[in-house]
């Protein structure tokens, strides 16, 4: 067993693990923090997808030990206050999360490139199209809404940030 520290949604942790487990695995197992989830566990499906140091990554793929001393963000980490994250609201407004397995997976890849659009000087909203959309949740399957909510969502919440 290894101990590891590592920044959980904004609190510092520290858990036991063993050495071959995988984010995603310490995340749901010893957190409870059941928002990613494990679709294909070969990373093709991005229903596990979580922030790394602000970055989009598969955790059924990530090796815990990877994490140690960096900054995880789940999407239970999106909600403040018990308020919902502009992201959110916008998948509730414009009817993105249908049977909503890939949302949580949406919500943190969605986060990633919003982020990401926020250092540019100019509005998010201004930057944003919707092929630079398409090519940040180009990992993100979605079996339920044909991705034009889910597109507009996001177009949606780029508008409140």
């Amino acid at each position: 067993m290894t101990k590891l520290t590592f920044t959980l949604n904004g609190d510092q942790v520290e858990t036991w693990i063993e050495e071959h487990e995988m984010l995603l695995d310490i995340l749901r197992e010893n957190f409870n923090l059941l928002g990613a989830r494990e679709g294909c566990g070969m990373g093709e499906c991005g229903a596990c997808t979580v922030l790394v140091n602000g970055l989009n990554i598969n955790s059924c793929l990530f090796p815990a030990l990877e994490v140690e001393g960096q900054m995880v963000e789940t999407v239970e980490g999106l909600q403040n206050a018990g308020k919902f994250h502009p992201l959110q609201q916008a998948f509730l407004d414009n009817g993105a999360s249908q049977c909503g397995f890939c949302t949580p997976g949406m919500l943190m890849s969605a986060k990633a490139f919003l982020d990401e659009k926020q250092t540019n000087p100019k509005t998010v909203a201004e930057i944003v199209t919707e092929a630079e959309i398409k090519r940040a949740l180009a990992g993100n399957l979605c079996r339920c809404t044909g991705y034009f909510q889910i597109i507009d969502a996001v177009k949606a919440a780029a508008k409140e940030q």
